[in-house]
């Protein structure tokens, strides 16, 4: 979703997203040391001899979680941490301005198209959507998803919230969950019931004040749909400007939050370029973990626990290279079983979206901004002052609604954009044109994940099932017919030119449907692939204190955890997640407040 540094091809055939690291040794040198050369004597069987190489805990993957576990666990100093990546640093020679691909707001298609930082995903082919291969970005660089993401801030509904403890992770309704999503949190507009004020994800709202944002705000009002000052706070529903994590011009991924403030710490070490290929057991106690660096294969081990924070790929997949997931499965593959576990890699869950594109009459959109000049022009004010039109992802406005009357709370959400996007942005953009991002919140088609070998290099096999289900379908066919109901109101009148996508000859339920089975796309955000529950659920991997049921001394912290998708973005709640598991782990109890006001619509009884 990138819009204006376009200055250099991209090579890759497909654009990316995020899950990485950087790793940098500070004690135990002698583990990892500053050259990157593993130096790990070997371990026997008997852990109490090898103190060299043992840590308190040892986390895998320094993204959007694991960047948040590694501050919040070494901010006690008698524990000591080690951080695991895949991929590399998000800086060059201690530089961000160096490696401004990750860190200008608005050069975030460069990410996507960036092997270097990228798993590069793919699921199997969808039977339901022309038999496409739907490309899935994943980070592996310092930060994860939250150093390629669009940088877009959503918590999601209060009532995701208390589902998920419906659902069986009790301790996770929205009273319990609301103070960790301010105790993350510096909002610039300053704290108040539902922000927070003091925390080290800084989250900032758009400067551009652009024409076309400020018609979309307007045309969804004049459809009658409310404004929301706050569609984090206490009303998610309506349109508004949107919450973003960009702080003084610059990408605030978990890495500039979590992981560089923390890094100094002598209790805390970090290793870039580190594949995990499996967790140790001495019977069904976890123990330490395997991984490769350069070349080598090396062990290390974890006296307290292990915590996975891969994301909802890598994390189920490890669990299953490490024998823990369905044992059919696992004994067709050759892996010993550890655990008998089957709910590992169910339960799959994404956002689709489809962009809705309408030609603008007066050249104000972004399509200027992307000539060869201008885009020296953005990026040199960017690299000299951190200002200007690189430093926000231009998503500066959006919405949630109810796809119908009798639904309790939004389930379509909009990102309007005053650009015109073209293959994930890696095509550039042709003519002046707007468009808005729309999809379903709750799709009820589930899918799956598997093992394709015991090989760790081999990526799964993704099966996300989309369009499955006839409710699918019909909410999509919303999301167009609702969508070009706001852009033909009075507020568009001066900009509005023929439509794009669809297009006008797409008009019957029947086009609509070949359209989206044609044209959505995965919004990136897959989840719930180690759902969170209680242990009497066959289908729960981890229980509400995530631990792995089954198993000891190891836990999952991610997405992957979520019972049930929540209705926005993930990179909010997926660092939520994260701050309440530290205190967790930490034997602290949970934060609370008790009785926070949320919006109710006065009568379901209507759309809007």
């Amino acid at each position: 979703m990138s819009y204006l540094m376009r200055g250099f091809k991209c090579h890759s055939p497909v654009m990316c997203k995020v899950a990485g690291s950087v790793f940098k040794a500070h004690t135990l040198k002698n583990t990892f040391g500053i050259n990157e050369q593993f130096k790990i004597s070997r371990a026997s069987s008997q852990l109490s001899s090898e103190k060299t190489n043992s840590y308190n805990y040892i986390i895998v993957g320094a993204g959007s979680a694991g960047c948040v576990l590694a501050n919040r666990l070494t901010e006690d100093p008698h524990s000591t941490v080690l951080l695991l990546e895949a991929g590399p640093k998000d800086t060059l020679l201690g530089s961000i301005r160096l490696m401004w691909k990750i860190h200008m707001p608005a050069a975030l298609t460069y990410n996507l198209c960036d092997e270097k930082y990228n798993w590069y995903y793919h699921t199997t082919p969808q039977r339901h959507m022309d038999s496409r291969v739907m490309y899935w970005p994943r980070g592996r660089v310092w930060g994860g998803s939250s150093s390629l993401n669009a940088m877009v801030y959503v918590r999601g509904h209060a009532e995701d919230y208390n589902r998920w403890s419906r659902e069986g992770a009790l301790g996770w309704d929205y009273e319990r969950c609301l103070p960790y999503f301010k105790k993350a949190q510096t909002h610039e507009l300053g704290p108040d019931q539902y922000r927070g004020g003091n925390g080290p994800l800084h989250v900032s709202r758009g400067k551009t004040n652009h024409p076309l944002h400020q018609a979309f705000l307007e045309a969804a009002q004049q459809a009658g749909y409310p404004f929301t000052d706050d569609m984090n706070g206490y009303q998610q529903e309506g349109f508004g400007w949107m919450d973003m994590t960009i702080h003084q011009g610059q990408r605030w991924s978990t890495a500039s939050a979590y992981l560089r403030p923390a890094i100094s710490r002598p209790n805390f070490s970090v290793a870039e370029k580190t594949l995990v290929t499996k967790i140790l057991f001495q019977g069904t106690k976890c123990i330490g973990i395997e991984c490769v660096k350069n070349g080598q294969r090396k062990k290390v081990f974890a006296n307290k626990e292990v915590i996975l924070s891969g994301g909802a790929i890598n994390s189920p997949q490890l669990l299953m290279l490490s024998g823990i997931g369905n044992a059919d499965d696992l004994k067709k593959l050759g892996i010993p079983v550890v655990c008998h576990l089957p709910g590992v890699g169910q339960n799959l869950q994404d956002h689709l979206e489809v962009y809705v594109q309408q030609k603008c009459t007066k050249p104000i959109t972004l399509y200027s901004a992307q000539k060869p000049l201008n885009m020296v022009r953005i990026g040199l004010e960017w690299l000299w002052k951190f200002t200007g039109e690189g430093a926000t992802s231009h998503l500066e406005s959006g919405g949630f609604i109810r796809s119908e009357p009798g639904v309790p709370h939004p389930d379509i959400q909009f990102h309007f954009l005053p650009s015109q996007v073209i293959d994930h942005g890696r095509v550039a953009s042709t003519m002046e044109a707007y468009q808005v991002h729309v999809g379903p919140m709750r799709s009820t088609s589930v899918g799956w994940l598997k093992l394709k070998s015991s090989d760790p290099n081999d990526h799964p096999i993704i099966e996300p099932n989309y369009l499955s289900t006839e409710r699918d379908i019909w909410e999509f066919r919303q999301c167009v017919k609702l969508t070009r109901e706001i852009f033909a109101q009075k507020a568009f009148e001066k900009f509005r030119g023929p439509e794009i996508q669809p297009g006008y000859h797409v008009q019957s339920d029947k086009e609509i449907d070949a359209f989206i089975r044609q044209k959505a796309d995965s919004a990136y955000h897959p989840s719930c692939t180690c759902k969170m529950g209680q242990p009497s659920d066959s289908t729960a991997v981890v229980d509400p204190q995530t631990k792995v049921i089954g198993v000891e001394n190891l836990r999952v912290v991610d997405a992957s955890i979520m019972p049930s998708i929540v209705t926005g973005n993930l990179n909010a709640p997926t660092i939520m997640i994260a701050e309440k598991a530290a205190d967790i782990i930490k034997g602290l109890p949970s934060l609370q407040e008790k009785n926070v006001p949320v919006y109710k619509p006065k009568t379901l009884e209507t759309q809007r």
